[in-house]
């Protein structure tokens, strides 16, 4: 069993090798994921040195070093190479199910790291000090694997021109938002004819209609999270008509509303439900048994500023849920 482990270890080795370029990384490569792979509780370089090369330590710090400091590799290139080794065995076990979208904080102290800032930290679930990067995974019930990840640069760093120099930023990269980098991850994916699936996204992505219109253009579906005070119309309605045109001024051609017509928050508009829209569903089993919830489901259109649009956006399912024995 450990001979089969090195064998699949040194192939996938070999594998990403052939996209870091020059020859002399591919050691450096071996080594730093063999001490990633190590008991050690600190995964920086000077364990990791220690551990893959106890008898020259100092030599291997500086060659892993000067390896994850300063590698001119390309982060695109080496991601496809792991997507194209490891889907294979992914999709062994069933085809791509869905898409996710999210991100993932890395705690820093000091301020000099590239993108440090306080910011949200889903790894211990508050604001501090951290990095954040936004990435993409493919998924089936048997694994997932991330096929893009991308370090969020806020937007006081990319202003900021002497730390930007300092830490080596290059000048191309510029202030993009979470949900930005997340579309472009999309739209590369599909370049990459990646096999489709479901886009899922928490909240803090849901909450983008720019980004949620953009996915239905390019024929993606998606389940996101949103916000409770997000509005939107209820089933059947939708903004006013532009207003014809009464021979006077300017004719309009955008959407309307007016002060009896206005779409609702989704809180309230779960809030006004019947008992009888409301249904049990049990989907399975959890490590304390079976998981159920009680959701309702309803259509409704997307209203954020749709008064600057030409035409309604079409509907949607909005499913909420709301178990029994919450407030």
């Amino acid at each position: 069993m450990a001979a089969e482990g090195e064998d699949r270890f040194m192939a996938y080795v070999a594998a990403v090798s052939a996209a870091l370029g020059h020859a002399d990384r591919r050691g450096p490569f071996r080594d730093y994921c063999l001490g990633l792979l190590m008991p050690v509780e600190r995964k920086s370089v000077e364990p990791l040195a220690a551990l893959t090369a106890p008898g020259r330590t100092s030599a291997q710090h500086q060659s892993l070093l000067h390896f994850v400091g300063q590698g001119g590799w390309s982060d695109e290139r080496v991601m496809s190479a792991v997507r194209d080794f490891v889907l294979p065995s992914i999709e062994r076990h069933g085809a791509i199910e869905a898409w996710i979208i999210d991100d993932t904080g890395f705690p820093k102290k000091g301020k000099h790291s590239v993108g440090v800032t306080r910011q949200y930290c889903g790894q211990i679930g508050k604001q501090d000090n951290c990095q954040v990067a936004v990435s993409l995974s493919i998924v089936n019930h048997a694994a997932s694997l991330p096929i893009a990840f991308r370090l969020y640069l806020p937007e006081d760093w990319a202003l900021d021109l002497d730390r930007r120099s300092k830490a080596g930023v290059p000048d191309e990269i510029a202030f993009r938002t979470k949900p930005n980098i997340a579309l472009d991850q999309i739209r590369a994916a599909l370049a990459a004819g990646i096999p489709r699936g479901t886009v899922l996204m928490d909240a803090g992505y849901g909450a983008d209609t720019r980004l949620r219109t953009a996915l239905t253009e390019l024929g993606l579906a998606y389940a996101a999270g949103i916000q409770p005070h997000t509005t939107v119309w209820p089933p059947g309605q939708g903004p006013l008509p532009p207003k014809p045109w009464s021979g006077r001024g300017r004719p309009t051609s955008r959407l309307r509303r007016n002060a009896e017509h206005q779409p609702i928050k989704v809180k309230d508009l779960a809030m006004s439900l019947p008992a009888s829209a409301w249904e049990t569903v049990a989907w399975r089993e959890g490590s304390a048994g079976q998981l159920t919830s009680r959701f309702a489901r309803l259509r409704v259109r997307a209203a954020h500023r749709d008064e600057t649009l030409k035409e309604s956006r079409p509907e949607e399912w909005l499913l909420v849920e709301w178990p029994e024995d919450e407030g």
